[in-house]
């Protein structure tokens, strides 16, 4: 708790600050040359926070309690608060936030090709790929990688539908698919009509650990760069007969199948220490 800060008040949707900051958060929120990403609304800003993250700006609607301003005072450079009808002017939510922040982009993580991977290829949709990486934090997976022509995994839309994902995982854009492929990781992908059904591979305790989810562009499928003679490909059982699903939906299954198959792994391992 600060008690000794300075708040800037902006009014006017005219100031030259609040002008470029709304250009910029309606576009992508992210300036990687600037190295700043933008978040809304406190649950983001506190995922950022638990992990130490450098706050440059934090934004205050002007109804905001002052002891929410008086405990995040000491956080961030430059402190500013605004009235809700411009913080709606940033905002792309249905309702402005209470408060909103630009933050230092993390420094970039470097492929580990020994760790249990999920890879975007290709993918466009910010809202898949949000909600894939929430889905990855929450099945355990530690690595996020993206090949390139890749929706950017740091914009404003991505950010605010992975929930505070970002926080948790190590993310690596711009990963060629040779690179990829080059490694010892068992590569897993999903197909509508080919492949074993993930529910009997996960029976068989025959889902690979670690591996690396393959999922791709939401027309396109994943990129015909894959190699054939290298990649696992596996269907969803769909009992219900609809052709395909969504690329997000698919995700949950699939990272949720692995993240049953370690804990059995595990609990094997520790069932066979235990008798030595």
């Amino acid at each position: 708790m600060n008690s000794q800060y300075t708040v800037e008040k902006i009014t006017s949707r005219h100031n030259a600050w609040y002008k470029e900051l709304r250009e910029w958060s309606q576009s992508t929120g992210v300036e990687k040359d600037k190295k700043l990403v933008w978040l809304e609304g406190d649950h983001l800003c506190e995922a950022a926070l638990s992990k130490g993250l450098d706050f440059q700006t934090l934004i205050f609607r002007d109804d905001c309690p002052s002891e929410m301003i008086n405990n995040w005072s000491a956080q961030a450079v430059k402190l500013v608060q605004i009235p809700s009808s411009l913080m709606d002017g940033l905002s792309s939510l249905l309702s402005p936030p209470l408060m909103a922040a630009v933050i230092s982009l993390p420094l970039p993580s470097l492929f580990n090709p020994q760790m249990s991977t999920v890879v975007l290829d290709q993918m466009q949709d910010p809202g898949n790929a949000g909600s894939i990486l929430r889905s990855a934090a929450a099945f355990g997976f530690k690595q996020m990688v993206t090949t390139p022509n890749t929706v950017g995994l740091w914009t404003h839309k991505v950010v605010r539908s992975a929930m505070g994902a970002h926080f948790d995982l190590a993310i690596v854009e711009g990963v060629t698919i040779e690179h990829i492929q080059a490694t010892s990781l068992p590569i897993v992908l999903t197909s509508s009509h080919h492949g074993n059904f993930l529910d009997e591979l996960l029976a068989s305790h025959q889902l690979p650990s670690p591996l690396a989810w393959i999922f791709g562009h939401e027309g396109r499928g994943h990129s015909a760069q894959w190699s054939e003679s290298i990649f696992q490909a596996v269907r969803i059982r769909q009992p219900g007969g609809q052709e395909s699903l969504n690329v997000a939906a698919a995700a949950a299954i699939c990272l949720h199948a692995s993240s049953i198959q370690a804990i059995k792994t595990e609990s094997i391992r520790n069932e066979l220490g235990s008798r030595l």
